[in-house]
């Protein structure tokens, strides 16, 4: 595991002017970068830049077994987390889909994993065109294609040392459409507010799915709650929706179960400014929420590198022990903090 080196007065100099301007959930070794062994694969073959889920089998210890998801491919791919290290491993392809003779990405935005069960979020949203090249009616069908293959959520069964592909689940844009707070920004591009999903945690029988878009009125950001057996079986989806005071213009980047809570993992919805931060969430109301962690001021280079999945890895007296990947840097750049401990 990478570790500063400095001498042990300026440590103390640094720490005591960290905890100063960021409370007491701040230790020297939130800077720890875990290498990774082998290759996290993005976009023609070369190294992730564009990791935006990660989640693992075992809860706690190690080795844990894991899947993460870069949102330009395909496929998902399997790694191995021991301690200060990640060993990836193979790719497992989870969609198919196509328009004009070319791949359509599944544009996956995180990863949860229950009861032997991976769960991979597509992000249900407008692709993204920061360049404006898709016009809105001549490429009405790439827009409407692309959006549709963006709107699944894949199931992935943990079979002994591997991981099978089991079935996909499309049903959530139908349960989007019907929540009447969310319906007006479905299909709109995230630079005007649309809506795009990048959460995905599973607790009990129900799955949630965190928005980063739309940014709501009074500085909340959108959770929905869906039984697992509305989307993948043929029960009533029971659908809720919870609206979180995160802050203004922030929604949510990550959501991960975490001992019958969920933290979130939240930054701007807009694709630049803002602050990022972590919270807890009890799961079952608006206004069961509090901070844990700011982000911003604590890891270097975050608004080039944007913090898009969050792992809990074990606490102590000193708080949280978490991985932080980043879309922009390579590979995730696998970044360990410490938290406040929820």
């Amino acid at each position: 595991m990478a570790r500063l080196s400095t001498s042990l007065g300026c440590c103390l100099i640094v720490a005591a002017v960290l905890s100063f301007a960021l409370g007491s959930t701040v230790r020297s070794r939130d800077l720890d970068v875990w290498p990774v062994d082998g290759r996290l694969l993005g976009k023609n073959g070369k190294k992730s830049r564009d990791v935006s889920g990660l989640a693992c089998v075992e809860p706690s210890g190690f080795p844990r077994n894991c899947l993460v998801i870069d949102d330009n491919l395909q496929s998902v791919q399997q790694l191995t987390l021991t301690e200060g290290r990640i060993a990836a491993g193979a790719p497992i392809p989870v969609t198919a889909d196509a328009f004009g003779g070319k791949a359509l990405e599944l544009d996956g935005e995180g990863v949860a994993h229950a009861g032997g069960v991976f769960y991979v979020l597509g992000s249900h949203g407008h692709p993204r065109d920061r360049d404006r090249a898709l016009d809105p009616v001549k490429d009405r069908d790439k827009i409407a294609a692309r959006i549709a293959a963006a709107g699944q959520i894949v199931m992935l069964k943990v079979a002994g040392e591997r991981v099978e592909l089991v079935s996909s689940s499309r049903k959530l844009t139908a349960i989007i459409d019907g929540q009447a707070e969310l319906k007006p920004f479905a299909g709109k591009r995230l630079d005007e507010n649309g809506l795009t999903a990048e959460g995905i945690a599973v607790l009990a029988d129900r799955l949630f799915v965190g928005f980063r878009g739309p940014a709501l009125a009074g500085g909340r950001a959108a959770v929905l709650s869906v039984a697992l057996n509305g989307l993948f079986g043929d029960e009533p989806a029971d659908a809720r929706l919870f609206t979180l005071p995160l802050g203004a213009g922030r929604g949510v980047r990550d959501l991960a179960a975490y001992e019958g809570r969920i933290l979130v993992l939240t930054g701007p919805t807009a694709d630049e400014g803002g602050a990022y931060a972590v919270f807890v969430w009890d799961g079952r109301s608006d206004g069961g929420v509090r901070p844990i962690g700011d982000l911003s001021a604590r890891i270097p280079g975050i608004g080039k590198r944007k913090p898009e999945a969050i792992l809990p890895l074990d606490a102590s007296d000193a708080g949280l022990r978490a991985l932080i990947l980043f879309d922009g840097g390579e590979e995730g750049s696998p970044t360990e903090i410490t938290l406040e401990r929820p």
